[in-house]
């Protein structure tokens, strides 16, 4: 039977045929693998998913944490198999050997964790914070720190979070109140309150290792002044064992519409600080140099925009294939043409109008995971490839961030509308999965910094530094994709390649001329349209890694037969429909960033 979380010969087509995965087995660093060690692992990784996490993802959803004011209580499955993940030693799969890890690379790390999001993206969210928490603490903590709590982050032992927002703040980092005393030890005490807090307090782990964004007493106001701290729910001796309660509080969970099983809090800090004496109060470790902190965080907000973005997409994957299970099984009606109100009624999946949901679907999670995987071996290049190789991956893996978490956020999500479109009546009842992944997914525009946060970081940062090199390199890899096009046997595919090429080129004369008009001092203007500007890359994006999925594929499908076959042109009437129905959109997108319409800007408060 065909797996609902993941299609194994799409992953297989993504890793060896596109991404040329294989090829990384010559670099010393993983020299000890294969592809047979790679398609073990994710063996692996999908019997756990399937058989510990999909399992409970309905009954996490249906019975959400709830807090008696004392202790968070939480479905006894969740803890069942996030035990059995760490047992399997997943939480440390793309980690050095010396930190107990296998070593894998990040592709097929990413292709690993993504198969548990799939499954239950509740469940997933303790591991997925865990590892990008010790992610941070590798690359900035002294190395007490690291011997500290890296061992037992990546074992399972603690678990960990990011405490960046606070309630009078939100996504404005730069007003956070959250403040840090400095002790004669060198310690810090933290005094504040945050929210939204993801895996913020439970018992599901031995400890909870919280990074926390906070000022410095008498640090420079705005996020210059910003310092990140390591603050564990309990304290931790040198030597691992745990010591006494640290003043971290829960002070309430926040009820989401989605993602019910990952514990969303509201902590308190240091509520038993008392200034005047200068004792109590949460104890904190200053993670690298002073006011340093949003730079620092920033590493593992780039990573986990990354996960959000893999995230949003598995839930529209898993939600497509729910969907065309339906479709291949659900009798409904006849085809338009049958005049005998006596014939049998034909599964859905020959109506043309359920073709065209089941296809855009394809074109929208099959495009969102090869681009999220792309990202991901952009990480491999950066950190084994050679010296002009991992400048120009950093480069591309930059400006992509923001596409690549806020695209499938968006599209993904509509994936999942037209799963449950498909459904019919049935769809919007909970007696089938797809209104529940819509609910899951629809918190992934938010996550991670909103998507129009996204939009500005693209267009007023990534697009204009080092004067639009990083824009530059992107225009080139997506044109040399192009060039590649002209010389192929499928004629259509060169007309796609021109295609692309005019939105590519178009896309950065936009860009220029909003970047002028950025620079004579008019931002506000040149900013105003920046969520249209994000889609319009976005969807360029996405047309060039499904004219790299299409090339493939039309190289190997006159010579297959059978699936095989079926595979390949799947692959090709996909991208006929992205760049059929969907590219065609960024040319009124660029019009209107053109014509620096300022419909938005305009508007006043009292006229709404």
């Amino acid at each position: 039977m065909q797996s609902k979380i993941i299609n194994r010969r799409d992953l297989a087509f993504v890793l060896y045929e596109m991404l040329n995965v294989e090829a990384l087995t010559s670099r010393q660093h993983f020299g000890d693998h294969s592809r047979d060690t790679f398609d073990a692992a994710l063996d692996i990784a999908q019997q756990i998913a399937e058989e510990h996490f999909a399992t409970h993802n309905r009954k996490a959803d249906l019975n959400e944490p709830t807090f008696d004011g004392e202790r968070v209580r939480i479905i006894p499955e969740v803890g069942a198999a996030l035990k059995v993940f760490c047992a399997a030693g997943l939480m440390a799969a793309a980690q050095d050997y010396e930190l107990g890890g296998m070593q894998l690379p990040a592709t097929v790390a990413q292709a690993l964790f993504a198969l548990f999001k799939s499954a239950n993206v509740g469940t997933a969210g303790y591991p997925f914070l865990t590892v990008g928490n010790a992610n941070l603490i590798k690359a900035y903590g002294s190395e007490r720190q690291k011997l500290k709590y890296l061992p037992h982050l990546l074992s399972g032992r603690f678990f960990g979070t990011m405490c960046l927002s606070e309630p009078q703040a939100g996504s404005s980092l730069a007003d956070i109140r959250t403040t840090a005393y400095p002790q004669p030890d060198g310690s810090h005490r933290i005094v504040g309150n945050k929210m939204w807090i993801s895996g913020g307090d439970h018992e599901l782990s031995e400890n909870i290792i919280h990074l926390v964004l906070a000022r410095i007493k008498g640090a420079p106001p705005g996020v210059k002044g910003i310092s990140l701290f390591i603050v564990p729910k309990y304290l931790v001796n040198d030597n691992g064992s745990i010591g006494p309660r640290n003043d971290v509080v829960l002070a309430g969970l926040n009820h989401k519409m989605g993602y019910r099983g990952t514990t969303n809090c509201a902590l308190n800090f240091g509520e038993a600080y008392d200034a005047g004496r200068g004792v109590g109060g949460a104890v904190g470790e200053l993670v690298g140099e002073p006011h340093q902190g949003l730079t620092y965080m920033f590493h593992m907000m780039n990573e986990a925009r990354i996960g959000v973005g893999m995230g949003a997409v598995m839930l529209g994957y898993t939600g497509y294939l729910h969907s065309l299970d339906y479709a291949r099984t659900r009798p409904q009606g006849r085809l338009p043409g049958a005049k005998d109100p006596t014939a049998s009624q034909v599964p859905i999946i020959q109506h043309s109008d359920v073709k065209r949901m089941l296809l855009a679907q394809k074109a929208y999670v099959e495009g969102g995971f090869a681009l999220g995987l792309y990202a991901a071996r952009l990480v491999d290049e950066r950190n084994t490839g050679e010296s002009e190789a991992r400048r120009e991956a950093g480069m591309l893996l930059d400006i992509l961030t923001p596409v690549v978490k806020a695209w499938p956020s968006e599209w993904c999500l509509h994936a999942n509308y037209l799963a449950i479109q498909i459904h019919g009546g049935y769809g919007y009842t909970r007696d089938y999965q797809p209104e529940q992944f819509y609910r899951d997914n629809r918190l992934n525009p938010i996550h991670e910094g909103t998507n129009g946060i996204q939009s500005l970081d693209l267009l007023g940062r990534k697009a204009a530094q080092n004067e639009g090199a990083a824009l530059e390199l992107l225009a080139a890899r997506v044109l040399q994709t192009t060039v590649a096009a002209s010389s192929s046997p499928a004629t259509y595919l060169r007309g796609f390649g021109d295609q692309l090429a005019g939105a590519m080129r178009a896309a950065v004369e936009t860009s220029a001329k909003l970047l002028r008009k950025a620079a004579d001092g008019e931002i506000d203007l040149a900013l105003a349209n920046s969520a249209v500007y994000l889609e319009m890359m976005g969807h360029i994006v996405i047309a060039w890694i499904w004219l790299q999925q299409a090339l493939v594929a039309a190289e190997k499908v006159e010579s297959a037969s059978g699936e095989e076959r079926a595979f390949y042109c799947g692959k090709l009437q996909a991208c006929r429909y992205f760049f059929n129905w969907e590219l065609p959109k960024t040319q009124a997108q660029q019009r209107l960033l053109d014509s620096l319409d300022r419909t938005c800007l305009d508007m006043q408060d009292e006229w709404f």
